[in-house]
């Protein structure tokens, strides 16, 4: 008998010791990944700048201040600003300087025009984005004449490394130093505001009227396997789903947030269905009969004693449907959301991508510069799940009732 005490102590203390063990092995996971993530990602929120002087006088750019006046966006549009960035860095850093900037910086110096029209009546030194190779080579390691660029810049004293604000400014582009997800993020606080604002109601009066109003019959027994079969379907299923309806049949316009919001909307109608209708469940027979009980009708009982005390339960529910739903690509492939989007969308029919999407893309990027940027953009999605989380899991307490 002691014998056979002791080895259930044993199996009991081995026991705790695996799953102490299972927990250590996936947290060492999770922190080697976001370790990695970090390090890699936080470069992508920082950029290297050029102090670039500029002659404004003797360079190739004839413009007149004065029509700067009216529509200085059109007149600078027309102008050789390339070429006046090539000559100052000529002149500054050499024969090959010109390649030490990057595509950022004829935007650059539009903004410092603009600000400024007099600047072009005198001698100037704007900040400028660095170039690709330059930037890598002063955050990191670079190749040989990069790390001799940088070596020749801070010579001159005209490197620095600040913080690059533009990242959460920008849309999407082909230069690594002027690429932002402002526009990737737009998109997916549109298409995920469609997906809860039609996924949400459907699927709590869905689970209303399949638990207190629905009769148990054949019919009924096939709604609640087909729902059951549904959350468990492939996302991409939902993707060609939206394609042939929304897009083929309603001819909804492609690669928008209506059309992203409505397929993901599919996706999640079934998880919140089966979330609200155990949470409905689990609420008390007695206090319906209570509610009952001193004269309340079937509606009333439904919405204002029952609902109530479930909402925590559905909440959680739409928690894990949205957190799904944010970090699905393969159905908003399928619709054409992968699309070069360069500018930010301004409605729902607007085209536009997410950003899984948008992590994907640059991922897909040859160049190294996207490497960093693409840690980044998985910085904010992980910003923006927890947000959108912490929101729901605030809204479960406040409506949380015990009895």
């Amino acid at each position: 008998m002691r014998r056979r005490i002791a080895g259930r102590y044993g199996a009991e203390r081995r026991f705790r010791l695996l799953g102490l063990a299972a927990v250590a092995l996936s947290g060492g996971f999770l922190l080697f990944l976001l370790i990695t993530m970090m390090a890699n990602g936080l470069r992508g929120f920082t950029q290297t700048q050029i102090a670039l002087p500029i002659d404004f006088p003797s360079s190739p750019l004839v413009i007149d201040p004065a029509s700067l006046k009216t529509n200085p966006e059109q007149v600078l549009a027309g102008a050789n600003l390339p070429q006046v960035i090539d000559h100052a860095a000529v002149a500054a850093f050499g024969k090959d300087g010109g390649r030490f900037m990057s595509a950022g910086a004829v935007t650059a110096l539009r903004q410092a025009i603009i600000d400024d029209p007099d600047i072009l009546t005198r001698k100037a030194t704007i900040t400028v984005p660095a170039s690709e190779g330059v930037d890598l080579a002063a955050k990191s390691n670079g190749s040989p004449a990069d790390e001799a660029a940088v070596a020749r810049l801070k010579q001159a004293g005209a490197l620095s490394t600040g913080a690059n604000l533009s990242f959460l400014t920008l849309s999407d582009g082909t230069d690594p130093t002027v690429v932002g997800v402002w526009g990737a993020l737009k998109g997916s606080l549109l298409t995920m505001g469609i997906t809860l604002l039609l996924s949400f109601p459907i699927g709590v009066f869905s689970a209303l009227y399949l638990e207190e109003y629905a009769p148990r019959n054949r019919w009924t027994d096939l709604i609640e396997v087909s729902i059951n079969n549904l959350a468990a379907v492939p996302s991409i299923i939902f993707g060609l789903l939206g394609l042939a309806i929304f897009l083929n049949v309603a001819h909804l316009p492609r690669s928008a947030p209506l059309v992203g919001g409505m397929t993901l909307a599919l996706m999640t109608m079934p998880v919140i269905v089966i979330a609200g209708r155990n949470a409905i469940k689990a609420v008390p027979p007695s206090i319906r009969d209570a509610a009952r009980g001193i004269g309340a009708s079937p509606v009333q009982v439904v919405f204002h004693h029952v609902l109530p005390l479930a909402l925590p339960g559905i909440l959680t529910g739409t928690i894990i449907g949205m957190a799904r739903a944010l970090g699905e690509t393969a159905p908003l492939l399928m619709i054409g959301m992968r699309a070069f989007v360069a500018s930010p969308p301004g409605g729902i029919t607007d085209p536009a991508t997410v950003l899984p999407v948008q992590i994907f893309l640059w991922s897909d990027e040859v160049g190294k510069g996207f490497i960093e940027k693409t840690s980044a953009a998985i910085i904010v999605l992980l910003i923006f799940l927890l947000t959108m989380n912490s929101i729901a899991i605030y809204l479960r307490n406040k409506f949380e009732k015990k009895w």
